[in-house]
């Protein structure tokens, strides 16, 4: 079975793309130089391909690319690029809550992006999946160097909210079950085994890092104050506006209702210490990671570079 994966660098489609191989496998994204809303070069990329897995998506807004142009025109053009190709299935990854009028964009984008995909006509599974971690993430990778990096750690507001973290390996099966069509229902919620509150989730990862920092419960709108400043400034931010709308939200129950996954395909496996273990990542927060220093270190690259007359 030839396979297309859009978003296929990404975090989840880059795991996808590992477990099915390089053979019969198309790996689509901006790095490989395919825009998403380009139905034209989508057309080529999908020639052959029996499976869409439609992967691609982002959690904040840099320039021309919005939310409304990579999930709702993006899926437009995966949508049109799928019928001239002759694809026969299309497995689209959307979020656990994606809904409309909530007054996310993120959300509200993730939605219109569903609908698209269940009106086009093509034989489709829809995988509305809850926080999914692994190496690479932005789960655990932040909140270990958050938590190596300061000795106060702020959490989502006064009410505990809980999550359901599903391992990327699991989410991966899910993904194939999907493409391979064993699952029956064409809206399906991908959630964990374990649901537990998200300050909980926060301490094992800060337990296993090896870190005991100060939590200071902390008002949703001052997460997002805070979120904004991190896009602002940080190459990839400590936490992205649509994060924290969906911590402040929980991400433990699909909103609007999606079926259960079949028991034979849903995870098991557990938040626990080899789990987190295996995600941990390298190092802290630095210099590096803010977008000033991004632009220095380009600066004196193309000083250096440039012939001495």
């Amino acid at each position: 079975m030839r396979v297309a994966i859009t978003g296929g660098t990404g975090f989840v489609g880059r795991h996808l793309a590992e477990r099915l191989g390089s053979e019969d496998t198309v790996v689509i994204s901006r790095r490989t130089g395919v825009q998403i809303d380009d139905a034209e070069a989508l057309t080529a990329a999908f020639s052959g391909c029996e499976v869409v897995v439609h992967c691609a998506g982002i959690n904040r807004e840099i320039g021309d690319q919005t939310f409304n142009r990579v999930h709702v025109e993006g899926t437009r053009a995966v949508i049109e690029a799928a019928r001239r190709a002759g694809v026969q299935r299309i497995v689209m990854l959307s979020f656990l809550r994606a809904r409309p009028d909530c007054g996310s964009p993120y959300h509200e984008t993730k939605w219109a992006a569903e609908e698209l995909v269940r009106r086009s006509g093509i034989d489709h599974a829809i995988l509305k999946a809850g926080m999914i971690y692994g190496p690479g993430d932005h789960m655990v990778d932040h909140v270990t160097r958050a938590v190596r990096t300061w000795p106060v750690f702020a959490t989502v507001g006064y009410r505990e909210r809980t999550v359901r973290p599903v391992p990327v390996e699991e989410a991966v099966n899910v993904l194939l079950a999907a493409l391979e069509g064993r699952i029956p229902s064409p809206t399906v919620a991908v959630v964990g085994a374990e649901e537990l509150e998200l300050g909980a989730a926060v301490r094992r990862i800060a337990q296993v890092a090896g870190r005991r920092p100060v939590y200071v419960p902390v008002p949703v709108w001052a997460i997002r104050i805070l979120a904004q400043l991190t896009e602002w400034t940080m190459v990839v931010p400590l936490v992205a506006k649509a994060q924290a709308q969906m911590l402040a939200w929980g991400v433990s129950e699909p909103a609007p209702f999606a079926s259960e996954l079949p028991e034979e395909i849903r995870p098991v496996l557990r938040f626990d210490v080899d789990r987190i273990q295996a995600a941990l990542p390298d190092g802290r927060f630095g210099l590096s990671d803010l977008r000033i220093a991004r632009w220095w270190a380009g600066q004196r690259r193309h000083q250096a570079s440039r012939p001495i007359s």
